[in-house]
């Protein structure tokens, strides 16, 4: 029988959150000056002598060895010392006290790691939340989502969408509100694969519109994935059949005559009239079972088998939708012989058939409206009861927002959100404005309030970075990046144009060469270039030449800092709902590998229940 989802995970205290939050922003309070700096203002700024001490060659040696790939290490093993009693006054050296330069790189990247979400030790592990929501029932489909998404979105539906169906079964409900859900990934995926009743709200007309459309199109094919799906399952079970361990079948010979792996003894028996539901390795256990086992130590062994084939059937049929299966009266009666009555009553269950399969076909809603921390989802949702609020990949202030609403609104009991677009948050101390009414994406927890902190646009862009797939090889555009660097310092000296509400756009993929790149821009920032003759624009080039290195190793810096921003802004959602009475458990847990998706952490809450 399987385990009832029981008790949550662990969590950090209140206390304990804002310690941590503490720590990374009296480390930040001094590195961020690094990441405040846009790279567009490196030359005309003088950013590298401003705020670096070493060479660029030093810099970069540096993070090659204590850097990006070494950070994917332990920190005992990337600092290359035996493991060490690292703590926050070991970092104090990294910036010189006068000039608030950097000094010691590698004590930086040390640093970086050191306040890293994988080095902290705030994040619950998924596989824990997940035994726990559950208890020992595995929930798995065989579908393969990747078979209508890419392979990004595949990995982030298919993970999300498990976690998400588990804390609606462990709430006991049936709804489910996708805020930002743009095309709808995840929300036909929960509503075709689990029957969840899911809206969907997005901003955006058109992607309202295309989530209807890529909506229709997925169900018209979607048996062919769940017979497919089906397959898988087949074929995993009997993997798994097949690899037995030899002694285990001589045992089992050895207390039946009857092998249980011979299928022409199972033919003969009278098998369930689901079999072909049922994957091959759970229907020898299955059978197994009728044979008399006297041997005590297999009793347990088949108990658990038994109840296994059980929950592996019932998982099959709760993720067909009501028209996957048609129902068949166990009476082969003649129609044609039935009284009037009795034909009008099967028409009448016939008609009510039909309207529950074509409700409970159409569970996704795809809605177009605008959501703030003040709305009130009543309005959009005539239907609202209890439900999971969730959010895949939320931009900007949306993902704060959703938090609120979760708090605040008595019908959410559970809220999964994965936030990205750092940049696009509003700060409350950004331009020191006072709006006091005002709700903001950034600080939302109090002792960051009170302390005034501010990360900044560029900051928050540099947030955004990817650590881990520079990890694995996957450049830096320096060359794009040096190119606009270089047309900044043309467009201040030769055009006096400090700021411009123009912007140069993706330039530089459709550019032959740094003239045409030059003439280009100008032309999209509505500046003469006749003025400016080719012989200029590459004295230009020339002269900045030899420091592009420069620029490659000041946007490493800001590639090694990028996970403790966003540590920082995780940390604060966190500590927000740690400040709420009504949440019962909150926590931070990786969900997506980062390589493929690299805003992999969601913010997962439980508001308090009877069961708690």
């Amino acid at each position: 029988m399987s385990r009832p989802p029981g008790a949550l995970p662990p969590q950090l205290s209140p206390a304990e959150a804002a310690g941590t939050l503490r720590r990374v922003a009296q480390f930040l309070a001094r590195a961020l000056p690094l990441c405040r700096a846009h790279t567009v203002e490196f030359y005309t700024r003088g950013l590298w002598d401003r705020l670096v001490a070493p060479r660029p060659v030093a810099v970069l040696e540096a993070l090659g060895s204590a850097g990006p790939l070494a950070l994917r290490r332990p920190l005992g093993e990337a600092s290359g010392a035996a493991a060490a009693p690292w703590a926050d006054d070991m970092f104090s050296n990294v910036f010189c006290e006068n000039s608030k330069k950097l000094i010691n790189v590698h004590l930086f990247a040390l640093a970086a790691k050191y306040y890293s979400l994988s080095n902290l030790g705030v994040c619950t592990p998924l596989k824990d939340v997940l035994e726990a929501l559950r208890g020992d029932s595995q929930g798995t489909t065989g579908i393969k989502t990747d078979e209508f998404m890419n392979n990004k979105k595949s990995h982030e539906v298919q993970v999300m969408s498990e976690l998400v169906v588990h804390m609606a079964n462990y709430c006991g409900i049936k709804q489910v509100i996708d805020i930002g859900s743009g095309k709808g990934y995840l929300s036909s995926f929960l509503s075709m694969q689990y029957n969840l009743k899911v809206y969907g709200i997005d901003s955006s007309n058109s992607n309202t519109d295309g989530a209807h459309e890529r909506n229709r199109k997925l169900k018209k094919h979607w048996r062919a994935y769940q017979s497919r799906g089906r397959e898988n399952l087949k074929s995993q079970r009997l993997e798994k059949a097949n690899d037995r361990p030899a002694e285990s079948e001589i045992k089992c010979k050895a207390i039946n005559e009857q092998p249980l792996n011979d299928y022409s003894s199972l033919q003969s028996q009278d098998q369930m009239t689901i079999q072909d539901l049922v994957p091959c390795g759970f229907t020898e256990i299955a059978t197994s079972e009728t044979s008399k086992q006297t041997e005590v130590d297999m009793v347990a062994q088949t108990q658990s088998d038994e109840s296994k084939l059980s929950e592996e059937v019932l998982a099959i049929l709760n993720f067909l939708p009501a028209d996957a299966v048609e129902v068949f009266s166990s009476s082969e009666c003649n129609y044609g012989e039935l009284c009037e009555e009795e034909k009008a009553q099967r028409k009448m269950a016939s008609l009510k058939a039909k309207a529950s399969k074509s409700s409970e076909s159409n569970l996704y809603f795809p809605v177009t409206s605008c959501i703030t921390a003040e709305t009130e989802l009543s309005d959009i949702i005539t239907d609202l009861e209890d439900c999971v609020m969730v959010g895949l990949h939320t931009c900007g202030d949306l993902a704060a927002n959703t938090l609120r609403i979760f708090t605040a609104k008595p019908e959410i009991k559970a809220v999964c959100s994965v936030g990205c677009c750092y940049h696009l948050l509003s700060e409350q101390f950004e331009n020191q404005e006072e709006c006091p009414d005002e709700v903001w994406g950034f600080p939302m927890c109090q002792y960051l309030k009170e302390e005034g902190w501010c990360c900044g646009r560029n900051a928050r862009m540099s947030a955004c970075l990817a650590l881990e797939r520079v990890a694995v090889g996957q450049m830096l555009p320096t060359e794009s990046l040096f190119y606009r660097a270089v047309l900044q310092v043309i467009i201040e000296e030769i055009y006096g144009v400090i700021k411009s509400d123009r912007h140069v756009g993706k330039t530089f993929s459709k550019s032959s060469s740094f003239i045409d790149y030059v003439r280009k821009s100008l032309k999209k920032l509505e500046l003469d270039d006749s003025k400016l003759p080719d012989s200029c624009i590459m004295d230009y080039y020339e002269k900045y030449k030899h420091r592009m290195s420069e620029l490659e190793a000041f946007n490493m810096l800001k590639v090694v800092l990028a996970p403790c921003i966003e540590v920082l802004i995780l940390l604060d959602r966190l500590c927000y709902l740690k400040e709420q009475d009504n949440i019962a458990w909150s926590g931070l847990v990786k969900l997506f590998d980062p390589v493929k998706s690299p805003r992999c952490y969601a913010v997962i809450a439980l508001k308090k229940q009877s069961r708690f």
